[in-house]
């Protein structure tokens, strides 16, 4: 089970326990008052008769009541919903966070979903209770007071960050959602120490990145460390940083656990509009929008998985900066080690990655990879057009892969591609769009960890044995990799003498040629 509350009664009972683990999940509105308040809002519990229940802020916004001024509901984690459920509400929401329609308006946005504007209005709705508008005005809000609150910016940068088209737009928003000026929101900052910061420069940002608790930190640290590219990428026991590419141009961001153990966000862009994408994506790469203690709940209740969540309370799948980039690094590493798939794309990264002006490499774009990746990578040739395939396909659009993609769709699209198996379109699904029920029955490292943990190892024994922890399979599997016995890398001779390392966390995937 997870901590989730559906029916008015259950919801009504966690409001009166002021419950945080639902803060995020849907917020509560109080007809006498005019406002709506997050589950754990510490104000006097309002009498049943008085209160509605809403999935989202936006809808609370269109039945016209304020965020309330004490808890301020917008200042919590985003929903583990939205990665959880995988239907077109869910998919909208991830593209909004995003900033699909900032970028491409709700045109777009129905555009990648295959509906058409009308429809896709009609189904957020009624499913959430405001459309696709609605929806990015109220996550536009949740920036800005996010940025008032955490930075110093002045307000006519924090109105254009946030995505929207004008300053006055902006303070409207403000006034309406919070009924506070720019500047008095501003103000409560100097009440809540745990999200003040230091002045940064224009185009830049520091601010805490809320999450639920607990949350393993030092396990995605070591994560992103053990796969980190040399110029483009560099990682800590507390931090991890790196360059990125952004619609207004190149970017960069520095995650990283101050002495109190927050997590902090330092990130500078090319272009305003790009932080508020920028900070969604800090958050998908440390999976901050979780349920960590309904997670840690579900998998404790199955005794050989007690010990692993005892030991490691609040795990993490790490997602990823880049879909795009994401598939190159997956099919390079899928059958060899972590050290040696770090090696190759360094260097990929080095030949044919754009250098910043601060001096950072940039990923190279999927067209430089199709027309010179065969120039750089080493290993077998059918690899290699695998590919650099893969990156022409990505390049041209004839392989479509976002952040709000329909899982299965995803999945069939890769399998269609030459080169790429189940183990790779499984790892992609898992850290590119979040999903949290992913199994990898072959991966070579998971089925080490079920053999220490006491349980089958056989990819048909574990996947049959997984099928009781869904939907938080992705999170067992996290777990099964972090209890694999550390070996050193063993090395074999393939005909003509050249050594390859054992594919530790890797499956052997049919190529297509």
């Amino acid at each position: 089970m997870t901590f989730t509350a559906t029916s008015f009664d259950e919801r009504y009972r966690a409001i009166s326990a002021r419950d945080a683990r639902f803060d995020g999940q849907f917020v509560m509105a109080v007809r006498s008052t005019g406002i709506y308040c997050r589950p754990s809002c510490p104000a006097r519990t309002p009498k049943p008769a008085n209160v509605t229940f809403y999935p989202t802020s936006a809808a609370a916004h269109e039945a016209g009541y304020r965020a309330c001024k004490r808890c301020l509901p917008e200042a919590t984690p985003g929903s583990p919903a939205w990665d959880a459920r995988g239907d077109a509400a869910a998919r909208a929401m991830r593209l909004i966070t995003a900033g699909v329609v900032e970028r491409e308006g709700v045109t777009g946005l129905a555009r990648r979903l295959g509906y058409s504007s009308r429809h896709l209005t009609r189904l957020l709705t009624a499913e959430l209770g405001a459309g696709p508008l609605a929806l990015a005005r109220a996550h536009r809000a949740h920036t800005a007071r996010m940025l008032l609150v955490g930075t110093d910016m002045p307000v006519s940068e924090v109105a254009f960050s946030a995505g929207f088209t004008s300053i006055r737009q902006c303070n409207d928003t403000i006034r309406q959602v919070f009924d506070m000026t720019p500047g008095q929101l501003r103000a409560t900052r100097r009440h809540r120490n745990a999200e003040s910061t230091d002045a940064v420069t224009p185009g830049a940002i520091d601010l805490v990145l809320a999450h639920r608790t607990p949350i393993d930190t030092a396990g995605v640290f070591a994560w992103m460390s053990a796969r980190a590219l040399a110029g483009m990428e560099t990682a800590t026991a507390t931090s991890f940083a790196r360059h990125l590419r952004m619609p207004g141009g190149p970017a960069h961001l520095e995650i990283r656990q101050d002495t109190k153990g927050a997590l902090r966000l330092r990130a500078r862009v090319t272009r305003l509009g790009d932080l508020a994408p920028l900070v969604a994506i800090a958050r998908r790469l440390f999976d901050l929008d979780a349920d960590p203690a309904g997670i840690d709940q579900a998998l404790s209740a199955h005794p050989p998985l007690a010990p692993l969540v005892a030991a490691i309370p609040g795990i993490r799948v790490p997602g990823a900066a880049d879909p795009h980039e994401m598939l190159i690094r997956a099919m390079v590493g899928q059958q060899i080690t972590v050290a040696a798939a770090r090696t190759v794309l360094t260097a990929l990264t080095e030949r044919l990655g754009e250098r910043t002006v601060d001096g950072g490499i940039l990923f190279p774009t999927m067209t430089a990879i199709a027309e010179h990746g065969a120039e750089v990578l080493r290993g077998p040739s059918a690899r290699i057009r695998a590919v650099t395939g893969a990156a022409a396909a990505l390049a041209s659009g004839d392989l479509v892969l976002t952040v709000g993609d329909a899982a299965a769709e995803q999945r069939a699209r890769l399998l269609a591609m030459p080169g790429i198996g189940p183990w790779t379109a499984d790892y992609v699904r898992m850290r590119v769009i979040g999903d949290p029920d992913v199994l990898l029955p072959g991966d070579v490292a998971m089925r080490a960890g079920a053999a220490a943990s006491g349980l089958p190892s056989e990819p048909r024994a574990i996947e049959a044995w997984a099928g009781r922890i869904a939907p938080w399979r992705s999170y067992l599997t996290a777990h099964l990799w972090r209890a694999a016995p550390i070996r050193p890398p063993r090395s074999r001779r393939r005909p003509g003498g050249r050594a390859t390392e054992s594919a530790a966390g890797a499956e052997k995937e049919k190529r297509r040629t």
